[in-house]
């Protein structure tokens, strides 16, 4: 019975990196970009999330260091083009959602910034 649940525990422990790695995804921003209050310079970050459906929170990070977290809505579906939707306001383009290959985040019209 103790070696059942010392596999069963050596499992689940090695199951955690898999899933946590779904949370996550590297997006280049190839212009400046505002994500909530924070401008995004060009460059790689990387983006993860936690929750599910119309309640999300995105957390933006350059090398290690938050840059900027806000809401979203996580919508499952197939992106054939992956990438971001912005929208020009006032000269500035402004993140409306982050399209990768299985789902989109969609910006939610609170966002904090983590700086």
């Amino acid at each position: 019975m103790k070696r059942l649940f010392a596999v069963a525990t050596m499992l689940a422990a090695l199951s955690l990196p898999a899933l946590a790695a779904k949370n996550s995804e590297t997006v280049s921003i190839p212009s400046p970009v505002k994500a909530g209050a924070t401008q995004l310079a060009p460059g790689d970050y990387n983006v993860t999330w936690t929750g599910t459906g119309a309640d999300v929170q995105v957390t933006v990070t350059k090398n290690k260091k938050v840059i900027t977290t806000f809401p979203a809505k996580l919508v499952q579906e197939t992106n054939k083009n992956v990438g971001l939707e912005t929208d020009s306001q006032t000269g500035t383009d402004v993140l409306h959602a982050i399209r990768m290959r299985n789902m989109t985040l969609v910006v939610g019209t609170a966002p904090s910034s983590g700086q």
